[in-house]
């Protein structure tokens, strides 16, 4: 006789009477593909019972969660096999990341690509042992005990609060609630083989992780990310479903190489990063000025089309600008350290007579851009004021964060701010999204989501109702779109929630674009009024945004999106003019000359090089279209095209193939 049925399950959408104390393995017993369970919202490992009603949801390995559990159980594989060759390894933390995982290690010896090697074939031995994944629940003392060895671990038991803000990862090892231990439990024997503090979940074995997984790099990391910490070495990996998914994913890393933007920067004599300037600081060289400009004059102009004003600031200010905005309080980190500057002493006593003060390079426009609406009385009917500047900020930025142009110290903004009424605020947001978003897509990329970043409960300015209320309005605007909206909870900037463009690009990676913000608590601090319709004086709405981020990482994003070959209209060099022999010299000249008549940037090669290497070279740079005249063109009027891709078109007439280049030129054809 079975036991009586005294709980219901809604599994997957489906409600099912079943006995108190099933597990999810039992549950999805048929499903392989199944790791662990969502339980009301709450990931659980399938071997955990359940006691109680509950929705329950399958998680399987493809899933996002799936990768997650599966990538973190990847790295407990890997951190066994790391002590198991090197004994004297002692445990940092191993959480997942996008795409892969990580475990730190405090080693005697950095760990060399042939330790690597070694790890990945210790790693499938153990993969291959099919051992079990036991989660274990113990008190703190039974948690000290058992990590008696592993120093790193006891101070995250000594300040699991204090460690879950340390930096990214934390939180996958103590967790709030209840303290777990995993074992790696050997299924023959029973017997424990290797263990760690974890919140889990994870795999129900190793078996599911395959044989598709893979060792990437090491690199030295500071203990929690903290500088002031020891120097830890940190093992990076990849683990995937199947070995296919995993080979996927290894030709686009290669592709993402081929397209490194700091590589092709220096192939193509874009940009550089000079040692005597310092770190995250690049000089653009001719060929780089060339495209900026035509970057920043396209922008231009759109702005002007759409009634933006443009506006100028300097690179530096007094502190106290800062302290009104609250920088000082929520970004000084982010901020290179003041300049002391006019202050007066006594020649005799060295007593100061005058005390001096400290200046800052602006890390941000707003406060500035405050400063000169706030400069005369502002009538309601100047609303909405649309303010543009290409301001150049400084943000100190760490010297492991510094990345080629995607993460400078020294930058551009194509920064706008908009004052406006609460009336039109709404229609102001929506006007300023499709903006963004049809300006984006004329510089070549078109496949975005919106992320909509809210209030960090521990970092913020204002009251809770101004903060609920621009949320609540950015959310409509961003769901009027039809774009798939993503929450980012806790991700605002202190003085107000933002939406954010994130675009994909050739390759599929995703990056943040736009953003624009909803602030109703600058032009408090700033005391902005205009005076409204009915003589009394009402505070504007404040909307940040920014279009390219920064013209620095724009660049490098187009860099990377294009693999450098950028269409016409931002190519460096438009045209190359390649004659057959040097007979021909004269008479693709003349075509430069008409090309360069017509506004393109166009060059001949006369130089030395036989015919074929000219032509490679054309290839090697990346030029968009390549001319070719021989003795039939010359005699014709005509050149011959070739494209990018080998292609040739023979035979055109001069001024149709310049009438085409113009014509590709001005549509910024981005398939060229």
């Amino acid at each position: 006789m079975s036991a009586p049925q005294n709980m219901t399950l809604i599994v997957d959408g489906e409600e099912k009477q079943v006995n108190t104390g099933i597990t999810g393995a039992e549950l999805f017993f048929e499903r392989r593909d199944v790791v662990v369970m969502r339980v009301d919202g709450v990931l659980k490992d399938l071997d955990q019972p359940l006691s109680e009603d509950a929705k329950i949801e399958s998680v399987t390995i493809d899933s996002p969660d799936g990768l997650n559990v599966l990538r973190h159980s990847t790295a407990h594989v890997m951190a066994q096999a790391v002590q198991q060759l090197r004994p004297d390894a002692k445990l940092g933390i191993g959480p997942y990341i996008t795409d892969g995982f990580y475990f730190d290690f405090d080693v005697e010896e950095p760990f060399t690509p042939d330790d690597l090697k070694t790890l990945e074939k210790m790693m499938l031995k153990i993969v291959n042992q099919n051992q079990k994944f036991a989660r274990r629940v113990v008190t703190e003392d039974e948690a000290r005990a058992a990590m008696a060895d592993e120093p790193y671990k006891l101070i995250l038991l000594d300040k699991s609060a204090e460690a879950d803000e340390a930096g990214e990862g934390v939180n996958v090892e103590v967790g709030a609630g209840e303290i777990t231990i995993y074992d790696n439990v050997d299924r023959k024997t029973g017997d424990t083989i290797w263990c760690d503090l974890c919140r889990g979940p994870h795999l129900p074995n190793t078996k599911l992780i395959s044989n598709a997984f893979a060792l990437t790099r090491s690199a030295a990391a500071y203990w929690l990310g903290n500088e002031k910490n020891k120097q830890l070495q940190r093992i990076y990996g990849t683990a995937w479903p199947t070995k296919e998914a995993l080979k996927a994913y290894q030709e686009r890393l290669a592709e993402a190489e081929r397209r490194d933007h700091r590589k092709l920067g220096s192939e193509l004599d874009l940009f550089s990063f000079p040692d005597e300037l310092g770190s995250g600081l690049p000089v653009f060289h001719p060929k780089g000025g060339i495209v900026r400009k035509a970057m920043e004059d396209y922008s231009r102009q759109r702005h002007t089309e759409a009634g933006y004003d443009f506006v100028y600031t300097p690179h530096i200010t007094k502190g106290h600008l800062y302290e009104v905005s609250g920088h000082l309080d929520w970004y000084r980190d982010g901020m290179f350290p003041p300049i002391h500057v006019d202050e007066t002493r006594d020649p005799e006593t060295n007593e100061v007579v005058k005390p001096g003060q400290d200046y800052y390079l602006k890390p941000m426009n707003c406060p500035m851009h405050n400063l000169i609406f706030r400069s005369r009385g502002r009538s309601y009917r100047e609303l909405p004021l649309r303010m543009f500047e290409f301001g150049s900020v400084y943000r100190y930025e760490k010297s492991g964060v510094v990345h080629g142009l995607t993460r400078v110290r020294g930058m551009t903004q194509d920064d706008a701010h908009i004052y406006c009424t609460r009336e039109q605020m709404k229609d102001e947001l929506t006007n300023t999204l499709n903006f963004v978003l049809a300006l984006l897509k004329d510089y070549g990329l078109d496949d975005f989501y919106l992320e909509l970043s809210t209030k960090d409960p521990e970092k913020y300015v204002g009251a809770d109702e101004v903060w609920d209320e621009a949320t609540r309005t950015l959310a409509e605007v961003a769901e009027a779109s039809g774009l798939e909206l993503v929450p980012d909870p806790g991700g605002a900037a202190f003085y107000g929630p933002k939406i954010s463009v994130q675009a994909r690009d050739a390759i599929g990676r995703t990056w943040q674009m736009s953003t624009i913000q909803l602030d109703f608590n600058l032009p408090e601090r700033f005391e902005l009024e205009y005076q409204a319709a009915d003589g009394s004086r009402q505070r504007p709405v404040m909307i940040h945004r920014a279009l390219f981020g920064s013209v620095e990482r724009f660049m490098g994003v187009l860099i990377e999106h294009y693999a450098g070959a950028f269409p016409a209209w931002l190519a460096p060099v438009q045209v190359v003019g390649i004659p057959v022999a040097e007979a021909f010299n004269d008479y693709m000249g003349e075509v430069i000359a008409k090309l360069k008549a017509a506004g393109i940037r166009a060059e001949a090669d006369f130089g030395s090089d036989r015919f074929p290497k000219k032509i490679r070279t054309a290839s090697k740079d990346k030029i968009p279209f390549v001319l070719i005249a021989g003795g039939e063109d010359a005699e014709a009027g005509a050149v011959s095209f070739r494209f990018r891709d080998g292609s040739q078109d023979n035979g055109v007439p001069v001024d149709g193939a310049v009438a085409r280049i113009v014509e590709a030129v001005r549509n910024r054809d981005h398939q060229l």
